[in-house]
């Protein structure tokens, strides 16, 4: 089964992944809080947000946190891809505590495979031989540039003090996210210039939430996994035709000049800081998060005619379809494997929020498949009691040789991490922009 080879699972063992080599290599800002902490502390922080409870109900305030009934929980987080430090202080202490108590932590893609990392680079290149300006129209191409150039002008003076005080360099971090620009397929392109803006560079060097979480696991000698494969996050995102990514290409990048031409000021349909502040106040907004999840820009504009409109839709409903509902049910029948094979463990699930919200979402098809879910309240106190259970050292119970040479590989990889750090930057960058991690740009310390 393809979940088998996601999962790596070993002989009825439990399904084991290779430690992140990179997590290693990054250091652990904060310890993580496992103790509950006063409810009263994130309501006071959400009260001075000027939050409106919308979400409450008589057993309390609703959260990013849903239970799946059995005799042993099962958690599902909803996560989004922003700085962890802008959001870490508004998330409820039971979260934390679901998580810490939690024997298996589960991600929704393994950033941490050389497999993965190749496999990302190679998907966003042209044929061999192939520039962007042998298929891109030449006026567009000179636009593109242009944009380009102006970044990288602008770049020194988005960087803010704390960055280059972590000796973060405009140059390094230009080329790390938009080096080789011209071999790249267009629809890559369209997500490097939609990350390019001076909100995103300021984030840059901090891991955003899901990292952090697959850190602490890390650090707390947790099992981790993931339930989905790369080719399954690339092959969507190069299955547009060539129109609708002219089309797409062409949007992002005139909303972008529209930008410069108002010097910063023009407003995106939804902002960075208007998804913080949704889910610092807990605001489970399908609209919202449904656009954190596909991190594909709206193409939708007043300037558009009826054939252009046409176009943006069609584009928008490929990309939901795609991007949330096709991965939605595919990552609920991977989740329902792990529970149906593991009924004595308990586990943690943290996907992009957009994954629980909405239509068709993955706690709906779980729901279908005969499972009990309800979401848990902000301030409820969370208890696990999960069957103890020995962690797996480094090679041990580990029969599988493929694992094995796996995480040999994984130990390789990191002994040469440092050395091939803007390759790994470049590629996790863009691959982040639409499978919720942009995370993933500066993730080694810079040398």
């Amino acid at each position: 089964m393809i979940f088998r080879e996601v999962v790596r699972v070993n002989h009825g063992k439990m399904p084991v992944f290779g430690h992140a080599w990179m997590m290693s290599l990054i250091p652990v800002f904060y310890l993580f809080l496992l103790a509950l902490p006063i409810s009263g502390s994130v309501q006071r922080l959400r009260e001075k947000l000027h939050c409106e409870n919308r979400n409450s109900t008589a057993e309390g305030v609703k959260s990013f946190l849903w239970r799946v009934k059995r005799d042993t929980p099962a958690y599902f987080f909803g996560t989004i891809h922003v700085p962890y430090t802008r959001v870490w202080d508004y998330i409820p202490g039971n979260i934390k505590q679901a998580f810490g108590e939690s024997e298996n932590i589960f991600f929704e893609l393994d950033l941490t495979d050389t497999y993965t990392i190749s496999t990302l680079t190679n998907c966003q290149l042209l044929p061999h031989g192939e520039n962007l300006s042998d298929v891109l129209p030449r006026s567009l191409f000179e636009r593109l540039r242009e944009h380009l150039e102006y970044v990288k002008i602008m770049m020194p003076s988005w960087m803010t003090a704390d960055q280059r005080g972590r000796g973060l360099y405009a140059d390094y971090l230009f080329n790390a996210i938009a080096g080789n620009w011209e071999r790249k397929r267009p629809i890559w392109v369209m997500l490097m210039v939609n990350a390019l803006t001076e909100t995103d560079i300021k984030s840059r060097g901090i891991p955003v939430l899901d990292l952090f979480l697959a850190q602490e696991a890390m650090r707390m000698n947790k099992r981790t996994g993931a339930v989905e494969r790369v080719e399954e996050q690339c092959v969507p995102l190069n299955g547009l035709n060539f129109t609708q990514v002219l089309f797409a290409l062409n949007q992002t990048l005139w909303q972008q000049e529209i930008m410069r031409a108002a010097a910063g000021t023009a407003r995106r349909h939804y902002t960075t800081e208007d998804l913080i502040w949704h889910y610092n106040c807990g605001n489970l907004n399908s609209v919202i998060f449904n656009h954190d999840t596909a991190q594909v820009p709206n193409l939708l504009n007043s300037t558009l005619g009826p054939y252009e409109i046409s176009l943006a839709q069609e584009i928008d409903e490929y990309f939901r379809e795609e991007l949330i509902y096709k991965r939605n049910r595919r990552m609920a029948a991977r989740v329902k494997e792990i529970l149906d094979l593991y009924p004595e463990k308990s586990f943690f699930f943290a996907f992009g929020a957009g994954h629980f919200l909405g239509n068709s979402t993955v706690l709906d098809q779980l729901i279908n498949e005969g499972f009990e879910i309800e979401n848990v309240p902000a301030y409820e106190d969370v208890r696990l009691t999960p069957t103890p259970s020995e962690h797996l050292k480094e090679g041990s119970e580990v029969t599988d040789s493929t694992y094995q040479d796996s995480w040999h590989n994984y130990k390789s990889c990191g002994r040469s991490a440092l050395r091939t750090a803007s390759n790994l930057y470049v590629t996790l960058t863009l691959v982040g922009n639409i499978v919720m991690t942009r995370i993933c740009i500066l993730l080694l310390p810079v040398r």
